[in-house]
């Protein structure tokens, strides 16, 4: 069993005793601490949006988070079968305090985990993240009288609103994607996706062919929408001869596309080709992480604009598309945001602009592919002995690599002229992640085993 409390939000599998996985008691221990810390900060009466994806252990996290915000005195406009970026958009829209999200993402179905909003609808940065903790760990709770209980209200059309706004921005060619009538194959992995994506592409007058779109939190598969877990939803593409297959993770925040024969377009190209068609109508900079494909800054210099890497975690690579003002960016999981909705990676968004960029080049997926940069990556750990200094490490390998472009924002990433590698120690867990990107699978796999046998001699 697992308890993992970070800044940005707490998650765990389901099941033990308290402190050691997510309980009820935890739950209701670290809203109350969410809680506190909006109260903290604001003297008015408060209001929260909550969702849920499709876990089976959601409507009872849900329940619980929602009536112990009840009981902090604070209104909560509960959303129940939600997506994350459904959350983050309605947050503001309905002049909300914050939001949580009660989601493990891409984990199995066992875990569950409270993702916690600002104001704005973006995750708590570092400094929130903090104090929530420290109110945790004291239990400084302040539990509101029985005249000042809040009140749930429950919000029906939220999602519609989420499609209606996708549908509306101002590059997204609407009418030309209804013309085109494509046909496509949705693996929601029976969660929320199940609906918002099928909802989104009807819209659209797109045929839906669903599979594993059930949102009973059954997951068929995997839920993280890798090529191993996908051959259903590549299998069903070629079957039923669809110009394209989308795959999102349980809570509508990744997105991957299957091409027409079958073949992944790959996760790390989702943000390619949606910044490639922004790029084409809006000049401006793009931000991923350090960790995501070299794809990206090759696409946004062929443009005539720039590029920059933020220390992997959303809440960072928002940071940094503030900083540069970015029109577009991401995460090369699949995670698309685009500031012209709203900062937070977006499945939905990710769809409208795909489908887009699709009508307008007049291209099938496959050919799109083929169109960029072709990298390959090797994603890698090394398991530590308990209390390794990691930074010592990676501070030999800068001083080992210092004729190349280091970076050591986050962990350490070295450019070589045609592949990087990017090395980060884990906050939960004695290991070093090794990442490797390069022209070749072979010599992504290389770079990776070369370092590998570095570290190890290091240590």
């Amino acid at each position: 069993m697992t308890l993992i409390k970070s800044i940005s939000g707490i998650r765990g599998t389901l099941g033990g005793s308290t402190g050691s996985n997510l309980s009820p008691i935890d739950i209701v221990r670290f809203t109350s601490a969410y809680a506190q810390w909006l109260k903290k900060t604001h003297s008015e009466k408060l209001t929260v949006v909550t969702g849920r994806d499709a876990r089976i252990s959601g409507p009872m996290v849900h329940s619980l988070v929602n009536q112990t915000l009840v009981g902090m005195g604070i209104d909560v406009i509960s959303l129940e079968l939600s997506t994350t970026p459904t959350v983050a958009l309605t947050v503001p829209t309905v002049h909300a305090h914050g939001g949580i999200v009660l989601t493990a993402s891409h984990n199995p179905k066992q875990w569950n985990a409270l993702k916690l909003l600002n104001k704005n609808g973006e995750f708590i940065d570092a400094n929130a993240g903090e104090e929530v903790l420290n109110f945790a760990e004291k239990e400084a709770f302040e539990y509101a009288t029985v005249e000042n209980l809040g009140n749930i209200i429950a919000k029906t059309d939220a999602l519609e609103n989420h499609i209606t706004a996708c549908l509306a921005m101002n590059r997204v060619e609407t009418e030309k994607i209804k013309k085109h009538r494509f046909k496509v194959v949705v693996d929601g992995v029976n969660s929320s996706g199940g609906i918002a994506i099928p909802n989104l592409l009807e819209a659209l007058d797109i045929e839906v062919v669903k599979i594993h779109c059930t949102p009973n939190g059954e997951f068929p598969h995997n839920p993280e929408p890798l090529k191993e877990h996908l051959t259903d939803l590549c299998e069903a593409v070629v079957k039923h001869k669809a110009d394209f297959g989308i795959a999102v993770d349980p809570d509508v925040d990744r997105l991957v596309f299957v091409d027409e024969k079958g073949e992944l377009f790959g996760e790390e190209y989702t943000l390619v080709a949606c910044a490639d068609y922004i790029l084409d109508k809006t000049p401006g900079a793009t931000v991923s992480n350090l960790s995501s494909t070299r794809a990206l800054a090759d696409v946004t210099e062929s443009h005539g604009q720039s590029y920059s890497a933020s220390a992997v975690g959303e809440v960072n690579v928002v940071a940094e598309m503030k900083r540069t003002s970015a029109v577009i960016g991401g995460e090369g999981n699949g995670g698309i945001i685009y500031p012209d909705l709203h900062y937070g990676r977006d499945a939905l968004v990710g769809v409208v602009l795909f489908l887009s960029l699709l009508v307008e080049r007049k291209v099938s997926v496959s050919h799109l592919r083929a169109s960029y940069p072709n990298y390959f990556m090797s994603k890698n750990k090394i398991d530590l002995k308990e209390g390794t200094d990691v930074d010592e490490i990676l501070n030999h390998l800068e001083n080992a690599y210092s004729n190349e472009k280091t970076n050591s924002v986050d962990g350490l990433k070295i450019d070589f002229k045609t592949a990087w590698v990017h090395l980060r120690k884990s906050n939960t867990e004695p290991i070093i992640r090794v990442y490797t990107e390069a022209k070749s699978q072979s010599e992504a796999d290389e770079l990776a085993l070369q370092f590998e046998t570095e570290i190890k001699a290091i240590i």
